[in-house]
């Protein structure tokens, strides 16, 4: 799915939250079951969502739906409004039941805050997601280059590693939305995070240096790269994906 198919499935889910809470509270026996079904439907659905794109509150997610075992109706949790309340249904536990869906729906409504959340912010959990997997994707680049070095493969290590190094700091530039010429260097990629005070003058020299050990090993020059300009220009990669971004 797209962005913004996943965004209005979310929404639609989360105006099915609202309409199902407003069948808490309500005595007549029909409403009752009719809340235990769409909630329990609901439940099912938005469980997934937070486990895929709000990882960190989905223990919260289900501890506001599980038993509490307490016996006071105002820290009854989800659950416990749907096993108990009916029982509850008697002019002389009226004040028990209020208690009960007051306690229920203060917790469904957070459950559905967390969901409406994910809508807002999944650009951004998106674009964080992306960011993950492509560390992933470049620590087993390096990975790649390492062995590469390892196995006496200088050259082969550094154009690897200067790969990584270019990808990393194309990355970084768009996202902060800024415009990338035509087939540019590491070099071009640099000054541009440097002009736009998104790296300082330090973390600039570090990676113009990076670029010189790349472009040693990419070309042919006065000198042939030792495996300290390599360990050093894989190191010093290795530093940048995971400091600057």
């Amino acid at each position: 799915m797209k962005p913004n198919e996943i965004k209005e499935a979310i929404e639609k889910l989360v105006e099915r939250g609202k309409h199902t809470l407003l069948l808490i509270g309500n005595i007549d026996s029909s409403a009752m079951d009719r809340f235990i079904s769409e909630y329990t439907v609901w439940y099912s659905e938005a469980l997934p969502v937070i486990r895929a794109f709000l990882p960190d509150r989905l223990a919260e997610l289900e501890s506001l739906y599980a038993s509490s075992a307490s016996v006071d109706p105002s820290m009854y949790s989800i659950q416990d409004y749907l096993t108990r309340a009916r029982s509850l249904i008697t002019p002389s536990n009226s004040t028990w039941f209020k208690q009960a869906s007051e306690a229920a729906s203060a917790k469904f409504l957070t459950q559905i805050s967390m969901l409406d959340s994910v809508r807002s912010r999944l650009d951004s959990i998106l674009a964080d997601i992306k960011g993950v997997l492509q560390a992933d994707l470049f620590d087993s680049e390096l990975d790649a280059a390492r062995d590469l070095l390892k196995n006496g493969h200088l050259r082969a290590s550094g154009v690897v590693a200067g790969v990584v190094l270019e990808g990393h700091i194309r990355k970084v530039c768009l996202g902060h939305g800024l415009q990338i010429g035509k087939n540019p260097t590491i070099s071009t990629l640099n000054d541009l995070l440097k002009d736009n005070g998104i790296i300082d003058l330090p973390q600039w020299r570090r990676i113009q240096h990076l670029g010189d050990l790349r472009n040693l090993c990419g070309h042919k020059r006065d000198r042939e790269p030792t495996d300290e300009d390599v360990g050093e220009l894989l190191d010093g990669v290795d530093k940048v994906i995971k400091t600057i971004f």
